[in-house]
C-alpha cells in the first residue's frame, strides 16, 4: 500500500503545495498513490500528542510512504530520530519528493544522517526563526481539511456548485480556495519532475561538519 502523508507547518509549506509537488513525483516514477493522509492538526506538536499518525501508521498495511520533505515527520530531532527508527524498523520505504531519493532499510547511514542534517541547518537558519507567516506563504482555511476530497471531486469532473453541496460549504468561498491553491492543477497532475542524477550524493555532501582544530608540536 502505498501512502502520502501531507503536514502542513505554518514556516514550511501548506497542503496543496505538498500535495502538487507529490503528484507530479509519483507521475514520474510511476507509483500509484492508494491513500492520502492529511494531517492537519499536529504542527508543532511532540510526537507523544500525535498518536493519530502513529496509530494511523501501525493500522495500515503501508509498505511505501511518501512525502514532501524531511520536516514533514518532525521538526524535534529526537522525534525525527525516532520517526526514522520505526519506519525503517517496520520495512517502510520511504520517498523523500524534494530531495529524489528513497530511504529503505538498506540505505546508507549517510543518507538518512544527510537528510536530518539538512532540517538541522534549516531550523538553525535564522529566517526560519522570523515572527508570523513566512512573505508569499498561504494562511491555513477551513477547507484544508477537506483538501483531499476536493482534489477527488475535480478529478471526478464536479463542478464547483456541486462539490459545495457535498461540502455543505459556500461555493464561492470554495472557488477562491481551489483557485488561490491552484486544486485544479494539483488534481490533474499536470506537473512532471525527473529526478536528478546522484540525488543520494548530493544529500550527503550538504552534511557541515564543524571545524576540527588540529593542535601541533
Amino acid at each position: 500500500m502505498i501512502v502520502s502523508y501531507i503536514r502542513p507547518d505554518k514556516i514550511f509549506d501548506a497542503a496543496h503545495e505538498q500535495l502538487q509537488s507529490i503528484n507530479a513525483y509519483a507521475i514520474s516514477n510511476n507509483l500509484t498513490i492508494d491513500e492520502e493522509f492529511v494531517d492537519q492538526i499536529s504542527q508543532n506538536r511532540r510526537l507523544v500528542d500525535r498518536t493519530h499518525v502513529t496509530q494511523y501508521f501501525q493500522s495500515q498495511d503501508i509498505n511505501t510512504l511518501i512525502i514532501y520533505d524531511v520536516w514533514v515527520l518532525s521538526t524535534n530531532m529526537e522525534d525525527l530520530i525516532q520517526m526514522f527508527s520505526c519506519i525503517l524498523k517496520n520495512n517502510f520505504n520511504v520517498h523523500f519528493v524534494k530531495q529524489s531519493v528513497v530511504v529503505t532499510p538498506q540505505s546508507s547511514v549517510m543518507l538518512v544522517l544527510g537528510l536530518i542534517d539538512q532540517l538541522r541547518q534549516i531550523l538553525q537558519d535564522e529566517s526560519k526563526k522570523v515572527i508570523g507567516r513566512p512573505k508569499g506563504s498561504k494562511s491555513s482555511s477551513k477547507f484544508d481539511k477537506h483538501i483531499s476530497q476536493i482534489i477527488k471531486y475535480i478529478q471526478a469532473k464536479k463542478s464547483v456548485s456541486e462539490m459545495a453541496r457535498l461540502l455543505s460549504v459556500s461555493r464561492s468561498s470554495l472557488k477562491d480556495y481551489i483557485e488561490s491553491r491552484e486544486l485544479k492543477q494539483v488534481a490533474l497532475e499536470s506537473l512532471t519532475q525527473e529526478s536528478p542524477k546522484d540525488a543520494e550524493e548530493k544529500v550527503i555532501s550538504t552534511i557541515i561538519c564543524p571545524n576540527i582544530i588540529e593542535t601541533g608540536e
